[in-house]
């Protein structure tokens, strides 16, 4: 950002956080959902600027973190497999299962590419077809569209080698089920831009009806989050729960209708299995009957199995919000983005990764240390 850039910056947003804090009127707590929103939150400083009653907690907005141990164990397992390629995004690579993570087979020998989109994957299994192409679907109603079109497109022109590892999840089943947590406490949410922009903002609806929810959906610039964090205060002061759409250049309220028939084509809703969230109904995605070919674990006959998750590790409860990173005994010691212990430390998207990256270890405010009330 140049100078002049600055200066436009700060006129936009010097306002709303002013706004802010007139509008302030008692002390409330924001999940911000979208792990792109927190790293956006930290990278700005949006924290420094908002006054104290305002308290924001991150979700479990973050693909690579709340895909469980269990899940990254099968990928391993199916690693091992001298015949197969795992061709997956790079967050996934040094996310550790129960005893190693992909980087750690690659360094034992195993086939792991680094892609850019399920597309790629599908090319490097046309160039190779005597191996067997492998892409962990890990991601929400975001990347779901794209690796449906590819699994169509695999289809299309006869590609054998190529199939999906199934590991989609989608969101609004998740905050459903996390809004029911009893011990969370929060008065509003601000909903995920690159979710809201495929499912649409109307998705959010009955959340905030059943709970009496103030739900903001925002894009990713400074003052996108600002406009959405004074939305929801003047939704939570004046009681009137609700979706407000704060980001109408990029989402509609009926999202992207296309993208949507593409993952209704080629996926169903099925339980998942959340890192820390556990077991939820219908917010996993599985290949329909026709396209079950190409699902690759069982092409290889690989269960997914319950397993441990990493011993002290308290990603679980962060991605609740019920912690925050520094809470966590493994935070900055055992567990360093050199060295990780667990996802939210890995991804870029991960909350543990956000506090380590722009906070630290031993400089961190009184304001983001451990509150009662998380707990």
């Amino acid at each position: 950002m140049n100078l002049a850039e600055g200066f436009r910056s700060r006129e936009v947003t010097a306002p709303l956080v002013a706004e802010i804090a007139r509008s302030l009127e008692r002390p409330i707590r924001i999940m911000e959902v979208c792990g792109t929103h927190t790293m956006s939150i930290f990278r700005h400083g949006i924290r420094s600027l908002l006054p104290e009653g305002i308290t924001l907690l991150s979700g479990p907005g973050c693909p690579v973190c709340v895909t469980p141990a269990s899940q990254i164990d099968a990928m391993l397992a199916a690693a091992d497999r001298e015949e197969v390629t795992i061709a997956t995004f790079g967050d996934l690579v040094r996310v550790p299962g129960s005893d190693r993570s992909l980087a750690g087979a690659r360094a034992r020998g195993a086939r792991v590419e680094i892609v850019y989109s399920p597309m790629d994957a599908l090319a490097l299994a046309q160039r190779e077809p005597e191996r067997l192409v492998l892409f962990p679907a890990i991601g929400f109603e975001t990347t779901a569209p794209a690796i449906a079109a590819t699994i169509l497109a695999a289809e299309r022109t006869g590609i054998a080698n190529f199939a999906v590892i199934e590991a989609n999840k989608t969101m609004p089943q998740a905050l459903a089920a996390l809004m029911d947590d009893p011990l969370l406490k929060v008065d509003g949410l601000l909903c995920p831009g690159h979710v809201s922009a495929i499912i649409g903002s109307r998705a959010y609806g009955p959340l905030a009806e059943r709970h009496r929810l103030a739900c903001a959906v925002a894009g990713f610039e400074p003052a996108d989050i600002l406009a959405g964090l004074l939305s929801l205060i003047r939704r939570i002061n004046a009681g009137e729960p609700g979706v407000e759409n704060c980001y109408t250049r990029a989402v509609a309220e009926e999202g992207n209708v296309r993208a949507r028939h593409l993952i209704e084509q080629v996926f169903e809703p099925v339980a998942s299995e959340w890192r820390g969230l556990g077991a939820i109904a219908a917010s996993g995605l599985r290949l329909k009957k026709q396209y079950r070919r190409f699902d690759g674990l069982a092409r290889l006959g690989i269960a997914v199995r319950p397993t441990q998750e990493p011993k002290g590790c308290r990603c679980g409860e962060i991605l609740k919000g019920r912690l925050l990173p520094p809470d966590c005994p493994l935070y900055g010691t055992a567990c360093t983005p050199m060295r990780p212990v667990g996802p939210c430390m890995v991804s870029n998207e991960g909350t543990c990764a956000a506090y380590y990256r722009y906070i630290g270890v031993t400089d961190i405010p009184v304001s983001l240390k451990r509150r009662d009330e998380c707990v």
